[in-house]
């Protein structure tokens, strides 16, 4: 196993005054931070890897995690292409509910191949370096399929909304060419987000120490290991990433609060059943995703350690993108008879 430290002899340490300091409140610091902008700073040193600490670095664990994490990997990725080849080829699933789902499941299978991987190299070449055009290459893509997943799910609750509260109006509404421009700008407007946030953090100087304790580049490390101010990488999270967080968020709760709504006024039990039943899969996906993704970010200070940070992200990163297609697979007649006759091989009778 590579030890963190090893090769900081040759990368050189640099003397600077740390700015990603959350103590940093007082007039006299802010001045004498000031001062040390003016004169520059000293012995920067960029670096060209970091190490990714990941979750234990001891043998026997290592193995363990290492059969854990690929099994789940292997069941992710089966799971999503498999939702998606049956949307393909089942003409019964060419709805746009199934077609939001292909590409919530395409996300998926992406977003998980972004971090795990990587983390499977490493723990199978006993190493825990990745470059840093690696970190930030994977940082991007990190953001760009967690943010369009978070954006396809506020996609498919309006699509929810308009097939139970307008259902007269729903085939004229959510027209082929509308589900393909929502999916569309879902992808555009993330990779352009994406793409905001990395240029920013490339703009960073990182010295000294670039351990990263996680196992794999997330936004919030990496902006903590800076030597130079990371003020306006967070004011464009707060803003833009804010911004989008909170339409998303947004268009949930909006389209919910018509749904419930909707079924509430539905006079039979069986009817309300009915209706209830065709977004409870994606209520469950919801819950799942915002859930554990507000659980990592958005915890009390004073009970985050790197630790539990690292455990937290799994859920969201792994786990979650792994029970989606069992959550739509099982709570779906319809999506259940495709894959049946996906997988299962009919025998021929003989003559």
């Amino acid at each position: 196993m590579t030890q963190p430290h090893a090769g900081r002899s040759t990368l050189g340490y640099c003397t600077v005054f740390k700015v990603h300091n959350p103590g940093l409140t007082n007039f006299f610091q802010l001045t004498q931070l000031s001062s040390y902008r003016k004169m520059g700073w000293k012995n920067l040193t960029n670096i060209a890897e970091f190490f990714l600490l990941g979750f234990s670095e001891q043998q026997e664990q290592q193995e363990v995690l290492f059969g854990l994490f690929l099994s789940l990997y292997l069941v992710t990725v089966a799971g999503n292409l498999l939702i998606i080849l049956a949307v393909i080829t089942d003409a019964q699933l060419h709805t746009p509910m199934y077609f939001f789902l292909a590409n919530l499941s395409l996300a998926d299978a992406c977003f998980v191949s972004t971090t795990v991987p990587k983390m499977l190299a490493n723990i199978w070449i006993q190493s825990q370096v990745i470059s840093y055009s690696g970190c930030l290459l994977q940082l991007y893509f990190f953001m760009l399929f967690v943010m369009l997943e978070a954006f396809l799910l506020a996609v498919m609750a309006y699509d929810r909304y308009l097939a139970i509260c307008h259902p007269l109006h729903y085939i004229m509404v959510m027209s082929p060419g509308l589900c393909v421009f929502l999916v569309s700008a879902s992808w555009v407007v993330n990779a352009l987000h994406s793409l905001l946030h990395t240029l920013l953090m490339n703009s960073l100087s990182f010295c000294a120490d670039h351990v990263i304790p996680h196992f794999f580049c997330d936004i919030n490390p990496l902006l903590s290991l800076s030597c130079t101010d990371p003020f306006i990488n967070e004011l464009v999270i707060f803003i833009v990433g804010g911004l989008a967080g909170l339409v998303c968020v947004l268009c949930l709760i909006i389209s919910y609060t018509y749904i419930f709504s909707t079924i509430l006024k539905i006079p039979s039990a069986q009817g309300k059943r009915k209706a209830f039943s065709t977004c409870s899969s994606h209520l469950s996906v919801v819950s799942l995703f915002f859930g554990t993704s507000f659980c990592v970010y958005f915890s009390p200070p004073s009970t985050r350690s790197a630790q539990k940070g690292t455990v937290a992200s799994v859920m969201y990163t792994v786990v979650t993108p792994m029970l989606n297609p069992f959550i739509y697979s099982l709570r779906n007649q319809d999506m259940k008879s495709s894959l049946r006759k996906l997988i299962w091989v009919r025998k021929i009778p003989s003559p």
